[in-house]
């Protein structure tokens, strides 16, 4: 191997080891075609650490990655880990997609805070829900950055883990890694903007920013022709039917009227940072939906299915999906296509990016304000577009978004702080301040009683926290 080595820096190949916590996701087979896809990443010694901390989940996607490389003449060498540390030391990039039990914590996060009087939808990003997903990540995350000091403290961290804008804001306060977090969401806005103004999306120039899952669109204009696309998708919208993929785009369309901006991406989504979100939703009361009155999901761990869109239920059998096991799941994520396709993800083209400096624009990444988005806190994680080469992700300068749009963005930075400090104090004080300047919450009462039944309910998993 040491032979080897030394042969190839005669022939000055580059060497990368890369890093993939939370190899159980979805996200790692996607990463893993996205690298063989990547032409410039052919000639590289690459060296691939899949790490999880379950053993299961290290040998699917170490047997996944091998077997989709097996007939590929690449220098990629793999291998599976239980050890952050080994994984981490030396990387150049560390990609995240970590969770733990995800549905059913993530049941509690949406159930909870609305039978406390909570009109949140989702309970992901946004609202109380929001809050809890982010105390359980943030340890495991601070986890890996602070190893990341210690062994590899030059490398970008690369994170797909929600709550995407709390986790990545709370790592740029907190430590001193690179960190950048990624989200397809922008892609959805555009789906819906090609619908409506019938153009392809690939023949849209957009720039848009402002928070994960709150985005806003400033431009949009013909890529071809340079038009200005705004004045005809306000004609448009006027006209189409209300009726037409309500679940997705009902609430982005008010907004639009409201505020004079298109928000994205779709209505579960945005809808997390409203009171009055489940108004345009006809899904909310189907999310996780079990009977109280026969069901305990939360003993029996026999979680109910997140409905996204109510429509996508409209047809569904009495008996469909019934015995569906972990291990078909696990099966399905991790199943070989014969034909890889690029899964449209940003975390390989900015490896390839930086690796070998080319100019890259990336439409949309989370980092850390410091002026990009004039009125918004420099410290505050804000999503905007970016260039990407050989010096690293440079955010660009935006225009100041409309002032409504601003102090809600706003506000949800003074949350980010809040619950980053409720963690680092155990407070739940601390945690009970941002829980009560948030949109969807009603009462002081219910949230006090809230905070306390999920602390007992997510005491194995979330931090210790007193009042």
């Amino acid at each position: 191997m040491l032979m080897q080595e030394r042969e190839d820096e005669k022939m000055g190949k580059k060497e990368l080891k890369l890093a993939f916590i939370g190899a159980g996701s979805g996200f790692c087979p996607r990463t893993v075609d996205d690298i063989l896809l990547d032409e410039r990443l052919k000639d590289v010694n690459i060296h691939l650490y899949l790490m999880d901390v379950l053993e299961e989940a290290v040998g699917y996607s170490t047997s996944y990655a091998k077997e989709v490389t097996k007939d590929k003449d690449w220098n990629l060498t793999i291998v599976g880990t239980t050890n952050l540390e080994e994984a981490l030391e030396g990387a150049n990039f560390v990609l995240t997609a970590i969770e733990v039990e995800r549905e059913y914590y993530w049941s509690m996060d949406y159930h909870i805070p609305r039978q406390y009087g909570s009109n949140q939808i989702y309970g992901e990003n946004g609202g109380p829900g929001g809050m809890f997903h982010f105390l359980r990540n943030i340890g495991p995350m601070l986890e890996i950055a602070r190893t990341m000091e210690r062994l590899c403290p030059d490398a970008w961290l690369l994170n797909y883990t929600n709550p995407e804008a709390k986790l990545v804001d709370a790592i740029g306060r907190l430590t001193k890694i690179k960190a950048v977090g990624l989200c397809h969401g922008i892609g959805e806005g555009q789906h819906m903007i090609s619908q409506l103004l019938e153009i392809p999306a690939e023949d849209l120039d957009v720039a848009a920013c402002g928070l994960n899952h709150f985005g806003w669109y400033q431009k949009i204009s013909h890529k071809k022709t340079g038009e200005d696309l705004y004045p005809l998708l306000r004609e448009r919208e006027r006209i189409a039917d209300w009726m037409a993929e309500w679940d997705g785009a009902a609430m982005g369309r008010i907004l639009f009227r409201t505020f004079g901006l298109l928000p994205y991406p779709v209505s579960n989504h945005i809808g997390e940072y409203f009171r009055w979100a489940d108004g345009l939703i006809a899904s909310p009361n189907m999310q996780f939906f079990y009977d109280p009155a026969n069901e305990n999901p939360w003993e029996t761990k026999k979680i109910p299915p997140l409905v996204y869109f109510a429509t996508d239920y409209k047809e569904r059998g009495y008996f469909e999906k019934i015995g569906e096991t972990r291990e078909n799941f696990m099966a399905e994520r991790f199943r070989v296509n014969p034909e890889l396709t690029f899964s449209g993800e940003y975390g390989v083209p900015i490896i390839s990016a930086i690796t070998f400096d080319v100019e890259t624009p990336l439409l949309s990444v989370n980092m850390l304000n410091h002026g990009s988005i004039p009125g918004l806190p420099d410290d505050m994680a804000v999503e905007l577009p970016a260039d990407v080469n050989g010096g690293g992700i440079h955010p660009r300068q935006m225009e100041p978004l409309p002032d409504g749009i601003t102090e809600m963005i706003r506000t949800q930075g003074v949350i980010h702080k809040l619950i980053t400090e409720a963690y680092i104090e155990k407070s739940r004080n601390k945690l009970l301040q941002a829980i009560l300047i948030d949109p969807t919450v009603s009462s002081y009462h219910s949230s006090v009683a809230m905070i306390n039944e999920i602390c007992e309910r997510q005491k194995e998993i979330l931090p210790e926290m007193h009042w």
